[in-house]
């Protein structure tokens, strides 16, 4: 019988076609030959995808996972048998996921992929050995971007990262409807709890925000939204959501999904106020939007299943999912986004790891976006592979689209 990471890499592939062009283009060209390519990822089966691309391109590719719970262990088998040095297990330690990130590093990468920005972040610190042979990298999330823009405005970032989170085929497809749907597909699938009629608190509004809460809505949810923005507050007003405080949300919702990229944003202010039988969960990318050291240290009990940690407070049971870590993979069935959405966002990745390996000597440190050119093909890709065409301007459209002088 085929292994089972095999047959789940299989399944993944053939429902991404923007992938599988850009991976026969890469057999043919070789754009990554010589590269080495050090990975910080989320180790399941689109991300397989991914690395097999690359090194379809001619890289060397070594890989770890970003989050100690999203590994599948069965896709990590089928990388390193078919010659990849992969180092992710699930359910590691601290200590061993940095010695981890450390062998990829061990293997002195000249590009490096990061989801969260913990690669960039060791390379910075504990491994500056690295530095000197790096000439460039892609972040995939917003947490990491935000990172690494703090980096940046300090001066302490030492070469350029294309922000692949920041270009529009991310922000829209992957952040929208991939966070939106994984997120409560994995919350129904771990508790077999419906969505429909619950009271559910979405904190943050920003793209994965939107997503979760639109998603919510459309499976029949009565959505809040908490914001500290008051922008995207009065935008999810006007997309017809409640806005309202946390403390005032807190004593509403059945169902709370944070998804800021910040810490901090259900803690022990909010959880004497939250109902008996909440279900709390994250779709941030850290574990500290939800304070659960505090529910451990002051619940009067607790209990565990796969996938829940319950804690009894002031008599209530609050049922926090995956540790509060990434629902979306961080639980028994957390599968991540769906296929199609992650194969718009790896075809980005690769398509700017390819550029960063031609231009990342000529760009200077610090963040830069991904050329639209790229996110523009991809998008094309995308099209033809369903089917859909867009219309192209005329001459005549294109002159008065760069003209200001149009006459009444």
């Amino acid at each position: 019988m085929e292994h089972s990471g095999e047959q789940k890499i299989q399944w993944a592939y053939q429902y991404m076609p923007v992938l599988q062009a850009i991976r026969r283009r890469f057999e043919e060209e070789k754009p990554l030959s010589g590269e080495r390519i050090g990975m910080a990822l989320h180790v399941e089966a689109k991300t397989a995808c991914l690395v097999r691309t690359l090194k379809a391109g001619g890289a060397d590719v070594y890989i770890t996972g970003c989050n100690p719970l999203s590994t599948q262990d069965d896709v990590a088998d089928a990388l390193r048998k078919g010659g990849i040095a992969c180092y992710a297990k699930r359910g590691c330690s601290t200590e061993e996921y940095y010695e981890a990130i450390d062998r990829v590093l061990d293997a002195k990468p000249t590009l490096t992929i990061d989801d969260g920005m913990d690669l960039i972040g060791r390379v910075h610190t504990e491994r500056r050995d690295c530095l000197s042979q790096i000439i460039g990298a892609c972040e995939e999330t917003t947490t990491g971007i935000h990172r690494l823009r703090a980096m940046e405005a300090e001066g302490k970032l030492e070469f350029p990262v294309i922000a692949v989170n920041d270009t529009p085929m991310k922000h829209y497809f992957d952040n929208v409807h991939g966070t939106g749907e994984s997120a409560l597909s994995s919350i129904m699938l771990t508790t077999n709890c419906l969505v429909a009629g619950k009271h559910i608190v979405v904190a943050g509004y920003g793209y994965c925000g939107r997503g979760v809460a639109s998603k919510a809505r459309s499976l029949g949810a009565r959505v809040i939204v908490t914001e500290v923005d008051p922008r995207r507050a009065l935008q999810a007003h006007f997309d017809g959501f409640d806005v309202m405080k946390m403390k005032d949300a807190a004593k509403t919702g059945d169902l709370f999904i944070t998804t800021t990229g910040n810490c901090s944003i259900i803690t022990k202010e909010h959880f004497p106020l939250i109902k008996d039988g909440a279900l709390l969960a994250n779709a941030g990318h850290f574990n500290n939007e939800i304070d659960a050291a505090w529910l451990s240290a002051n619940a009067s009990a607790t209990e565990h299943r796969d996938g829940i940690d319950t804690y009894v407070v002031n008599g209530k049971k609050l049922h926090l999912l995956a540790e509060g870590r990434l629902v979306n993979l961080a639980t028994p069935k957390g599968m991540g986004h769906p296929i199609e959405v992650m194969d718009l966002s790896f075809a980005v990745q690769a398509l700017s790891v390819e550029y960063a390996a031609k231009h990342g000597k000529e760009l200077t440190a610090g963040v830069h976006d991904v050329p639209a050119e790229i996110d523009e093909y991809i998008a094309r890709l995308k099209l033809a592979s369903v089917g859909a065409g867009v219309d192209e301007l005329t001459a005549e459209q294109k002159e008065y689209m760069s003209s200001w002088n149009h006459g009444t």
